[in-house]
């Protein structure tokens, strides 16, 4: 149940194959291990995709899937789990990422005002950038493990109940049969 759940909302391979910028990872697409989907890939790949989602840099997508490739997990799977960080979710994550970090840096917090302008943005992030990447950093590595290990576990559940299963049938089938032969 848990493979067909991924699959159902894994992105279409050829279709990833086909973006314009994954094209300079070339021949490295057609590694069948980038698009398998067993225990280990999927563990490897939500550690990927979700320690990425807790970036906060403009290429999450691009370095999800160099890092899949280079560690040969599900592609697709990497690449849309960066998604969690989208323009609803990524001002309350980077928000609370950046307290984190002022936490453990021992600053305070810095008040927050927005205004579109390029001056703006180099001087916010000259002033909090240290304490959201410290505080994305962390919560991308706690975030990853915590991914990585529930992932490994729901497989190894959902292979042993289907163990059960198959051994449960098997059992059925036999007393049916006997039964039937009248043994």
């Amino acid at each position: 149940m848990l493979k067909e759940f991924i699959k159902r909302f894994s992105p279409d391979p050829q279709k990833l194959r086909e973006q314009k910028s994954l094209k300079i990872f070339g021949h490295l697409l057609y590694n069948p291990n980038l698009w398998g989907l067993n225990r280990r890939s999927a563990s490897g790949a939500f550690a990927i995709g979700l320690f990425m989602a807790m970036m906060p840099i403009p290429t999450q997508m691009f370095f999800a899937a160099a890092l899949a490739i280079l560690c040969k997990v599900n592609l697709p799977l990497s690449v849309a789990l960066v998604w969690i960080t989208n323009p609803l979710t990524m001002p309350f994550i980077f928000y609370g990422t950046y307290k984190l970090g002022a936490f453990v840096m021992n600053i305070p917090p810095h008040p927050f005002y927005f205004e579109l302008s390029w001056t703006f943005i180099s001087q916010q992030l000259s002033q909090i950038g240290p304490a959201l990447f410290l505080g994305s950093f962390i919560c991308g590595v706690i975030v990853s493990i915590i991914g990585y290990f529930s992932i490994r576990l729901l497989w190894r559940y959902q292979v042993a109940r289907n163990w059960q299963r198959r051994s449960l049938r098997a059992r059925k089938h036999k007393v049916i049969k006997k039964f039937n032969t009248g043994e």
